[in-house]
């Protein structure tokens, strides 16, 4: 039998890996820090674009820190 792999496959099999998704998600995490400080310098401030933006860029924050402690042993007591 023979097996043939191309680039494609290599590449779309790295999408999965955490690391990855870590990457992804603190650069979605910056990005939404930049446009909630954007957003509060407008007058008059959107509440609910804020609140939106909040919570999401919370649980970017929570799904990275699950994320960290998956790829982070525990340390021997």
């Amino acid at each position: 039998m023979i097996w043939v792999f191309s680039l494609t496959d290599t590449l779309d099999s790295n999408l999965h890996f955490p690391e990855r998704r870590l990457i992804e998600l603190r650069i979605e995490h910056g990005d939404l820090d930049a446009m909630i400080d954007l957003a509060s310098r407008e007058t008059p401030l959107d509440q609910l674009l804020m609140r939106r933006l909040k919570k999401r860029r919370l649980a970017l924050r929570d799904e990275i820190a699950r994320i960290e402690r998956t790829l982070t042993p525990d340390e021997p007591a």
